[in-house]
């Protein structure tokens, strides 16, 4: 696989003066080992951290001043864990512009949300050294709300687990059930599958690097399905109803 640094700045709408900050943040430790580089972007990783919650922290606090300091905090952490920062690094293709090792190639690093979440904040870094940390703010939030044009309705989404267990309990008078159907890729940063059951029945998968993240995408995965016929089978119904009303 070929870098596209390129392509990423043209999506991104910004030309870094400095290449070399660019480059530094798309190096993965892997490619770095590989070609005797002395540095790679866990540096740049750890700044991008900080400058996000920060960013974010006063975005939430502004947008939304009739909410209180947990739900302002549960919220700042669903936008800025692993799983909306890999979305949003898809959003720019910024796997197509990583510098990883053979080995990282091999194993579909450049899809992983581990290596893209950490990639992202490295980025977010670069932009602000390269430039001002206004000029990520508005980077970031442009593509943040523009997958989220209303943040707070991750509120919803952020116990996915437990909001399985209280449907399913509810109205099935029983509790899924979560089972490993592989684990797969090296031993540092492991791809674990994930299979929710209901009464017994396989209702959907969630992969993650960690067993309860991947746990938590399947009893998302689930949700959305349970949603999905419901709405269906409503519609469904209406249609019959209003069948035999003519």
């Amino acid at each position: 696989m070929t870098s596209d640094p390129v392509k990423l700045q043209r999506i991104l709408r910004y030309t870094f003066q400095n290449q070399e900050l660019l480059k530094e943040a798309l190096m993965h430790r892997s490619f770095a080992t590989e070609n005797n580089i002395a540095y790679d972007n866990q540096r740049l990783e750890f700044l991008g951290d900080a400058v996000l919650q920060i960013i974010l922290t006063e975005y939430l606090f502004r947008r939304y001043p009739d909410f209180h300091e947990g739900d302002l905090t549960k919220l700042r952490s669903a936008l800025a864990n692993q799983d909306t920062l890999a979305l949003l690094a898809r959003d720019l293709d910024l796997g197509s512009a990583l510098l990883l090792g053979r080995g990282e190639i091999e194993t579909g690093g450049s899809l992983r949300d581990s290596t893209l979440s950490d990639a992202m904040e490295a980025l977010m870094a670069a932009i602000m050294l390269d430039s001002s940390q206004e000029n990520v703010r508005e980077i970031f939030l442009g593509l943040l709300l523009n997958r989220y044009p209303n943040p707070a309705d991750l509120l919803a989404d952020l116990n996915p687990k437990g909001n399985l267990q209280e449907y399913t309990q509810q109205h099935l008078g029983c509790q899924p059930e979560y089972r490993i159907l592989s684990i797969s890729g090296p031993d540092h940063n492991p791809c674990f599958e994930i299979e929710v059951l209901i009464n017994g029945k396989a209702v959907a998968t969630g992969r993650a690097n960690k067993r309860k993240l991947a746990e938590s995408k399947a009893a998302k995965a689930a949700l959305e399905r349970i949603h999905q016929e419901t709405n269906s089978l409503s519609g469904t119904q209406k249609n019959e109803k209003e069948e035999t009303a003519v």
